[in-house]
């Protein structure tokens, strides 16, 4: 069983998001997508001062590139992948998020 086997949804939704997380991924990896992390947008003026931005979207630009990378085998492969891969995309994007906590609230603090 691959995972075209267990797909449901349109054959042109998985390449659309793939394609969506990449630009955005980009622009996150450029340090211009701090509108797009959650937490960071809606905090007050005082916690943003306690965030290098641009560092804060290069980990989640990073993070995102990676979770991208492996819709885009998904998408590419997703005849001879078998349908197991769906369980290690899911292991490896909850991996990445936490990855993705840690870094931003160690790295991307700034030293008072």
């Amino acid at each position: 069983m691959t995972l075209k086997d267990i797909s449901n949804g349109p054959d042109w939704l998985l390449p659309l998001i793939t394609v969506l997380f990449g630009v955005l991924s980009l622009l996150q990896l450029l340090g211009k997508g701090s509108w797009l992390i959650a937490g960071y947008n809606t905090a007050s003026p005082e916690e943003k001062k306690g965030y290098d931005p641009k560092r804060l979207c290069r980990v989640t630009g990073g993070g995102m590139a990676v979770i991208t990378a492996l819709l885009a085998v998904m998408t590419i492969w997703k005849d001879v992948l078998p349908a197991a891969f769906a369980k290690v995309f899911g292991a490896v994007t909850v991996g990445v998020v936490v990855v993705i906590l840690v870094l931003s609230n160690t790295i991307c603090r700034r030293k008072p």
